[in-house]
């Protein structure tokens, strides 16, 4: 076989044999295809897309690329999360221990951000001395102990998906519904949980902002879960807003330990407390989600999380030497305040990263002081910019230029779930 012939046909609207995608997933993970061609054959599969068989295929090969965890020695059941990522999206932060207090395992390996969207070790790593590293033994050891971990990836967990994200994030070929949900679910599969629950965003801070595409995306990867084994369901939310009032790393571990206290934001706890119900429900626990936050024992279980990983949760956050407003331009009640504007205001403030290697900053951030329906006063501050670099404030600002609509009549109430599928 040879790399051109793949290209050629896909290009031409063919069908990749199975011999042919193992070949290449096989031939891209040891380095034995070239770059320029595997960034080829990528665009013609957004150009040409990949029947249910050759996706399935793929999806498969990319699993077998590397190790695949063995969970099977837990005396738990095991059910996990993965969000397809958003502003202000610090619902792992709430949901692992909570899921974990009603008596799961949660295996959440999970990534950094990278452009608007934040990412969970980076607001991890904002607790003193947390690490996002850890031993398949540590990591065993932790999910029967505490129930719920968040940790990197190993670099064994399906390495061709390393491979292709790093060639699809500088070659223009991110955007395609198959390189998504098998980038998503290979890793997700990899990780050997017996439940799988998806939150799939739609909006202006999402990564995929039409609601059509993103249940296309939940559809697609619902499907590869059944053909794998994993009991999987997917909930469509809200991302065309913030979620919650933080955006930024420090801050929204505070939001999340204040809902993991009884408080938070309302839209916070609401979409965290629904995806908690459908990995209760997966798992086949006889437990209530919100009873289990109200008790007090998802706060126990996040605090052990965070000490099992070197973490100090009674450690203070780190906080920014600068702190700026951005302010109400009329009177009246907001109607939305852009969730992409937020995010990217944030990431210019130092909370996100331009590349995969760039450091972020823990106390840099975006927080809310009003929200979707609150009324409000020219000249009312709407928003704290945390940085810690002063120089920073005017991109930022300029970023949340057209973020705000206000209007003299209050607003729909926001529909924070929109769908499942199963």
């Amino acid at each position: 076989m040879n790399a051109v012939d793949l290209i050629v046909a896909k290009r031409d609207g063919g069908e990749l044999s199975d011999e042919q995608i193992n070949w290449f997933i096989s031939g891209v993970t040891t380095g034995e295809i070239p770059a320029e061609q595997a960034a080829a054959l990528l665009m013609a599969i957004v150009w040409r897309s990949l029947t249910a068989r050759e996706l399935a295929t793929w999806t498969a090969a990319m699993i077998n690329s590397g190790q695949q965890l063995d969970l099977s020695s837990l005396e738990r059941p095991t059910v996990d999360k993965h969000s397809t990522g958003g502003v202000g999206d610090k619902v792992s932060l709430v949901l692992c221990p909570l899921v974990a207090a009603c008596g799961a395992a949660v295996p959440q390996l999970s990534g950094r951000g990278l452009g608007h969207t934040g990412g969970t070790l980076d607001k991890m790593e904002a607790i003193a001395s947390w690490r996002a590293a850890l031993s398949d033994d540590e990591f065993l050891a932790q999910l029967q102990d505490v129930g719920a971990v968040i940790a990197a990836a190993t670099a064994d967990l399906a390495p061709a998906d390393r491979v292709l994200y790093a060639l699809r994030d500088v070659t223009g070929t991110v955007a395609s519904i198959p390189l998504i949900a098998s980038s998503i679910m290979s890793k997700k599969i990899a990780e050997g949980t017996a439940g799988l629950v998806l939150d799939v965003k739609f909006g202006s801070g999402a990564f995929l902002p039409d609601p059509a595409m993103g249940e296309e995306l939940a559809r697609t990867m619902v499907g590869l879960g059944h053909a794998h084994g994993v009991d999987t369901v997917a909930l469509l939310t809200d991302m065309d807003q913030p979620l919650g009032l933080a955006a930024g790393n420090a801050l929204e571990v505070a939001e999340a330990v204040e809902a993991l206290a009884g408080g938070g934001p309302a839209d916070l706890v609401e979409v965290t407390l629904a995806l908690a119900q459908e990995m209760v429900a997966l798992a086949d626990l006889d437990a209530d989600p919100a009873e289990v936050l109200a008790s007090g024992q998802a706060m126990d279980a996040w605090q052990a999380m965070v000490a099992a990983q070197g973490g100090d949760p009674a450690a203070p956050l780190p906080t920014a030497k600068v702190v700026d407003h951005w302010t109400a331009p009329a009177d009246g009640v907001i109607n939305r305040i852009d969730a992409l504007a937020v995010g990217v205001a944030a990431w210019r403030l130092g909370a996100g990263r331009a590349r995969k290697e760039d450091d972020v900053s823990a106390s840099a951030g975006v927080l809310l002081r009003r929200v979707h329906g609150d009324r409000v006063s020219a000249g009312e501050v709407i928003a704290e910019l945390h940085t810690e670099d002063p120089s920073l404030l005017p991109t930022a600002h300029d970023a949340l230029s057209s973020a705000l609509t206000i209007a003299n009549t209050a607003p729909e109430p926001r529909r924070l779930i929109a769908d499942r599928v199963a």
